[in-house]
């Protein structure tokens, strides 16, 4: 292996672990997503030998499914039957139980620890005080320079570390064979995934940290194993197979393939009862006073249906980016940030002006955020730099105190205040790159983007009003906030993206070409609006600067009713008659550990017209998109959904998965001994692993008690099966997510009376029998 550059070794190796994204803009992906070309069992199995740990749901999360009736018993009966299993659900339990976790695999805590405080101070950004020398050159170059004072590695003298990363694997690895290289490789980056997983991500976005700081894979193992060889440990380790713990593995998969078919089977009660009930009620909505269009994100599903029980609205479900491959530039700061799902490359750069007559509005604003950036750059000086570190504690001391009482009881800021500058100004949208304020995109462009969201959702007829609301979250003194944004703005909120698209649909130029070229025609009086949706507290924000008067009189109504169903809304989701209030508490609450729910919970994918789920209480359950198969006739905009959210909504789904069934491995641990490092991640303590995974508190109620289910994710499409098929013989991709089971695909044929079928792994279809379902839907499950 001596002439070898181990190129093709580490990149072999490499899909041994996820990314693991920053936490300024934290997205949910599959974790074992190097693994999608195997078998969902094949791939965790896998995946265990080089981390250890749990995989699959543990006894007691079985357990808690089970006593509530998530896992049904005549379910769970026959899977077991078949397996040739015929003891009852408690002696199984009780066998999962008695095996307990599986022990980790072994470590070495010294090479990790060493590893970590080396990768802490070279991937810094900008946290630290005294910043790191020499991190312009590389990793391996810098590190090579400065380990002669590193006490731990111990006594180095001479030349004796190789001058490149090439020729310090190579003196470790000269007796190992390509394939036994791509093993030991995929051990040491499994053996502190979160750091390289945050490697692998700057190498693969290419940030601005990454360009100025490089950092690779290689440059990581060969520092590693040349530390592993100075401190004389062993670079190799195989777990040996446990047979008994493959008999455990082959239990516990079992009993989740239950669960997930007793979800299934209930949601599938749900929707037929739901659809034979339109049968006889049509539902027809006219006269209609405003529509919305919602990201597909589960926690949608509970305003929408308390806007549409008024009566006088309509909701619809589309990806929370709205079409746009765009980045967002902030006014303030001239940041640019991804504001589209990081599956997509950025083709346009959402900018904002102040609207005429608000120039003083949008100046004031940029003043205040300038003063308060001024502010914490200065506060946080002085408390790092080392001559006035002390002084300035003893002399702020008091202050600080009192601030952190007020912080206590009456929280710390504003509500609501990020969207204060929003109705000082307007959109714009220039091509990506382009620095140039006013840059604008050509017509034909503008169109395909309305055109495309129109026709995607199955739009058949305007209201008055449109409203494209987009989301965010709202919480203080919380890394992870970012991770409660909008995942199709790549963990941004997205109500850039609505307002530029509403922007588009109101131009008069671009109403004309869709009328003219493709017949689609909006009513002169039909006027689109953007909003955000705030998931936390289940407030609705409207961005009206712009409405013309004749909208005004519905305005008014809007936000009274909007009111209204925030109030009933939110009162629902906390269960209490004061909702609101609890809400607005708990996201101004510096102490608060779980300011909302976030996705916990989601299950499914609902591809239909919002009809076959009209009226059912999904518990947030599900993510929901609009489509309407009769106006697709070639399939193409399924396709395009099939492709991009349901792909991005299983890398939700795994991402939940994981952190719930080891969340110490896979998750985020507890956010009680979090600390930031460097601005980008956060370890437990005072080091070791960054936390690449969602927080003990995302997925669990408490410390034992698990919130998010553990299933994989059920896409339930209403289409022609054929049509289905043919998309799927064109994306071997899409296919092998299926037949590997890391998604289960539903299909409602309505070209065969609505029936649900499940399509199988030889591409047939199993029909799922109404009269069998489960006695109660999951409309009754308890989530708590």
């Amino acid at each position: 292996m001596i002439n070898s550059d181990f190129n093709a070794e580490i990149e072999e190796a490499s899909s041994v672990i996820g990314k693991t994204w920053p936490l300024y803009g934290f997205v949910t992906s599959n974790p074992l997503s190097g693994y999608e070309g195997l078998s969902f069992g094949d791939a965790i199995q896998k995946a265990k030998k080089y981390f250890g740990g749990s995989v699959l749901p543990t006894a007691s999360m079985f357990q808690q499914a089970w006593s509530c009736g998530e896992i049904k018993d005549d379910i769970l009966k026959e899977i077991l039957t078949e397996a040739g299993l015929y003891q009852q659900a408690e002696f199984y339990l009780k066998e999962m139980d008695m095996a307990g976790d599986s022990h980790p695999i072994k470590g070495n805590p010294k090479l990790d620890r060493i590893m970590a405080k080396w990768l802490g101070m070279f991937m810094d950004e900008g946290m630290a005080e005294w910043e790191m020398p020499g991190r312009s050159e590389g990793f391996f170059v810098c590190w090579r320079r400065l380990a002669i004072y590193d006490q731990e590695i111990g006594i180095i003298t001479g030349n004796k570390i190789p001058e490149t990363a090439e020729q310090a694997l190579s003196a470790s690895l000269q007796s190992y064979s390509p394939k036994e290289c791509v093993s030991i490789f995929g051990h040491h980056l499994a053996a502190l995934p979160g750091w390289t997983g945050y490697i692998k991500y700057r190498m693969q976005e290419g940030s601005l940290w990454q360009q100025k700081y490089p950092i690779t894979l290689k440059e990581y193992l060969a520092v590693r194993m040349w530390i592993a060889g100075q401190i004389n440990t062993e670079i190799h380790t195989i777990k040996p197979v446990d047979h008994h713990e493959t008999d455990l593995f082959s239990l516990q998969l079992l009993w989740l393939r239950a669960w997930e078919k007793s979800w299934q089977k209930g949601l599938g009660k749900a929707i037929s009862e739901n659809l034979i009930h339109l049968k006889s009620v049509p539902f027809i909505k006219k006269n209609l006073l405003a529509q919305f269009v919602f990201c597909i994100d589960t926690r949608s599903e509970l305003i929408r249906r308390h806007i549409e029980a008024k009566g006088d609205y309509e909701t619809f479900g589309y990806a929370g980016f709205f079409g746009l491959a765009a980045d967002y530039r902030d006014p303030a700061s001239g940041l640019v940030r991804k504001s589209c799902p990081p599956i997509l490359s950025s083709a346009y750069t959402i900018s904002e002006v102040p609207l005429p007559g608000k120039a003083s509005d949008m100046a004031q604003y940029l003043k205040r955020k300038n003063y308060q950036k001024f502010a914490d750059f200065l506060g946080q000086r002085m408390k790092n730099m080392l001559p006035s570190a002390f002084g300035y504690v003893e002399g702020t001391g008091l202050f600080y105190g009192l601030a952190l009482l007020r912080r206590s009881i009456f929280g710390t800021r504003q509500f609501n205040g990020k969207t204060t500058h929003e109705n000082s100004c307007t959109t714009q949208m220039g091509y990506h790159g382009d620095e140039k304020i006013n840059s604008e995109i050509e017509l034909i462009e503008k169109v395909a983007i309305v055109k495309s969201a129109f026709e995607l959702l199955g739009w058949r007829n305007f209201a008055p009003l449109v409203i494209f609301a987009g989301h965010g979250s709202q919480s203080v003194n919380n890394p992870f906030a970012s991770s409660l944004d909008c995942g199709a703005c790549a963990a941004s909120p997205g109500r850039h993206n609505a307002r530029m698209l509403a922007a588009l649909a109101n131009l008069p130029e671009v109403r004309s070409a869709l009328k003219a070229e493709f017949g689609i025609d909006i009513p002169r009086g039909t006027f689109f609006m953007g909003a955000e949706h705030n998931t936390a507290t289940d407030e609705l924000v409207l961005f009206d600067a712009e409405v013309p008067a004749s909208q005004s009189l519905r305005i008014t109504l809007l936000k009274s009713d909007l009111k209204e169903f925030q109030q009933s809304a939110i009162a629902e989701r906390q269960q209490k008659k004061n909702g609101r209030n609890i809400a607005r508490r708990k996201v101004a609450d510096w102490a608060e550990t779980r300011p909302e729910w976030g996705l916990a919970g989601n299950a499914g994918f609902i591809v239909a017209p919002r009809v076959l789920s009209q009226n059912m209480d999904l518990k947030s359950r599900c993510f929901l998109h609009s489509y309407d198969w009769e106006l697709d006739k070639k399939g193409l905009y399924l396709e395009m959904i099939m492709q991009g959210p349901m792909v991005v909504t299983q890398w939700i789904n795994n991402h939940y998965y994981f952190s719930t069934v080891d969340n110490d491995r896979f998750g985020g641990g507890s956010k009680i001994t979090h600390n930031v490092t460097g601005r980008f991640g956060v370890v437990s303590g005072n080091g070791g692993d960054l936390k690449a995974g969602l927080p003990l508190q995302s997925v669990n109620s408490s410390d034992s008690v698990i919130y998010h289910h553990p299933i994989r994710l059920s896409v339930i499409i209403q289409a022609p099966c054929e049509r289905i098929e043919q998309i799927l013989l064109r994306n071997d991709q899409l296919k092998r997510l299926i037949v590997n089971e890391w998604i289960y695909l539903l299909v409602i044929d309505p070209l065969g009376d609505n029936q649900i079928s499940r399509y199988q792994k030889d591409g047939s279809w199993a029909l799922i029998d109404n009269e069998e379902m489960a006695a109660s839907s999951m409309l009754s499950f308890n989530l708590e």
